[in-house]
């Protein structure tokens, strides 16, 4: 474990991609001996800074990992899907923070305080889960390991960063055109969101929608779907029932989730907000007194997960409600993904696998 390594940052200059860069500036575990940042054609050439140093940005091709010892992947779930399985060949492992490996039963996903003993059986690829499966893994993960957990059910208010810079820049324009301009909200012109892949577009300033990704035949979304199989996969865990009702509102940065759980025994209040405020990664913020209360003003630029507003259910015995608050770029997408790049390291798992198991595309 004494040598160093180098890092590739795959998708360098989008949202994703500089946070993964400070992230790796900010790693007091990784010896890194070198950055190496990737991205399309037309971001090649680019000029980023790592540690105060120029770094070229480089066109991604099939050639790109022949010096690469872990690379991070934030380029699109098509960007993984090909050119993933080249890296891995090359003798990299790769962490990918798109939904293409999620589901792959070759491939890890991982919420580093909660599951990293699934990286031990990694052959070459690591998922990184959706942003807002992450955050509730961490608050959830002392409850289910101290109380066990029969029943999830959540409702996301997720942050515009969430769906790129340009769902941001359309956010801002929003805004502008009502604050500035007096346009009604119902008045504006979108193209972006809720999902720029679907077939009509609505604005978000002073609104909120109900639609994060394009609908399942079930009527739930994608992203819906995503934070029930991914908990389930990561709680090894198929007979917990999960269900999502997941929102974007006009929020930059920051998702927040109300949460409300069943646990397996009934649990003391208090003892739940020990355990929370005790595990690693996660913050307690809980005192209605001085209305004390995550915030994602306040979690905006910040890698824990901050919890709060925990009470008994006024029904059910064995029912918690809560309030989950991360930054969902960086614990929901970049730090989440270093973090995974650092525990290899700590588990002596960085490198290459005795087998390739994706075929290249």
């Amino acid at each position: 474990m004494s040598k160093s390594y180098t890092v590739a940052v795959v998708g360098a200059t989008g949202a994703v991609g500089t946070q993964m860069i400070k992230m790796l500036e900010e790693s007091t575990i990784l010896p890194i001996k070198k950055v190496k940042l990737l991205s399309s054609i037309r971001s090649a050439g680019k000029v980023l800074q790592y540690k105060g140093q120029d770094v070229v940005v480089e066109e991604l091709t099939e050639d790109s990992f022949g010096d690469v010892d872990i690379a991070l992947f934030s380029a699109g779930g098509s960007v993984s899907a090909k050119y993933a399985p080249y890296a891995v060949k090359s003798g990299a492992v790769v962490v990918d923070n798109t939904s293409h490996f999620r589901m792959n039963e070759n491939a890890p996903l991982v919420v580093p305080e909660v599951n990293a003993h699934a990286l031990d059986s990694h052959k070459g690829i690591i998922a990184c889960p959706n942003c807002s499966t992450i955050q509730m893994m961490v608050a959830l993960e002392p409850i289910r390991r101290d109380y066990g957990l029969k029943r999830i059910i959540v409702s996301t208010y997720q942050a515009v960063s969430g769906a790129g810079a340009k769902a941001i820049q359309e956010t801002m324009d929003q805004l502008g055109q009502v604050v500035n301009d007096g346009v009604n909200p119902a008045d504006l012109k979108a193209e972006i969101l809720p999902c720029s892949g679907d077939k009509k577009h609505y604005p978000i300033a002073f609104n909120a929608l109900p639609q994060i990704d394009v609908f399942t035949d079930n009527d739930y979304t994608y992203e819906e779907m995503k934070m029930t199989n991914e908990t389930k996969k990561i709680m090894e865990d198929a007979s917990i029932q999960v269900s999502a009702t997941c929102v974007r509102i006009p929020v930059i940065t920051g998702h927040s989730e109300s949460v409300y759980i069943e646990t397996e025994k009934v649990a003391d209040i208090e003892d739940v907000k020990e355990a929370i405020g005790s595990f690693p990664g996660a913050v307690l913020e809980d005192d209605t007194n001085n209305q004390i209360y995550p915030q994602a003003v306040n979690a905006a630029g910040k890698k824990e997960t901050f919890v709060g507003r925990l009470r008994k259910d006024l029904d059910v015995e064995n029912g918690i409600h809560m309030w989950v608050v991360s930054d969902n770029l960086l614990k929901g997408a970049a730090w989440n993904s270093v973090q995974i790049a650092e525990t290899l390291y700590e588990r002596d798992l960085v490198r290459a696998t005795e087998e390739l198991v994706f075929d290249l595309i």
